[in-house]
């Protein structure tokens, strides 16, 4: 090979080896970490009904958790915002909405934020067979909402969603 050759093909080497990760964009990428323990995620999803000191010193230990759904079985997925949402405790979901947990229409049911939820339901109707955690429909969160979600309560009446729970 004479020097010609061997300094273009050095020099189309390297700009290949330079410009591959920019065309793979990380998809070949593991992602990175362990998976949260799955004892601390049903424990924090249990706390996320109705212990806030747990669920706060959890989340200083484990900060992802915030985002962690246990699985219940035959398909019965819960957050621990959720856990809040379906027994009424707004403490609980206000803090977690706050540290930027992801929130459903169901816990904004239990809200009580009124515009978001009708405005979704009257545009999918369909969703209002939805089922939330443990089978708990859009009126049980209503009921556990009280006053705030008085409004949304009246208009699952009117929608003739009167369940509190369905099978999953």
């Amino acid at each position: 090979m004479n020097r010609k050759k061997f300094l273009q093909q050095t020099i189309l080497t390297s700009g290949g080896m330079i410009a591959a990760p920019l065309f793979t964009n990380g998809q070949n990428n593991p992602p990175e970490g362990d998976p949260l323990p799955p004892e601390k995620v049903k424990e924090f999803v249990i706390a996320g009904h109705g212990n806030f000191d747990k669920v706060k010193t959890m989340l200083m230990e484990l900060p992802t958790l915030l985002y962690a759904t246990w699985d219940w079985g035959n398909g019965d997925f819960e957050t621990a915002l959720e856990g809040a949402g379906h027994v009424g405790n707004k403490e609980i979901a206000h803090y977690l909405i706050e540290r930027g947990a992801r929130t459903n229409l169901f816990v904004l049911t239990m809200l009580g934020k009124t515009s978001i939820v009708k405005n979704f339901l009257d545009t999918f109707p369909q969703y209002l067979d939805a089922r939330g955690p443990h089978g708990f429909t859009f009126f049980h969160h209503a009921q556990q909402g009280g006053d705030d979600a008085k409004e949304l309560l009246e208009y699952f009446q009117s929608k003739n969603l009167t369940s509190d729970k369905v099978a999953l």
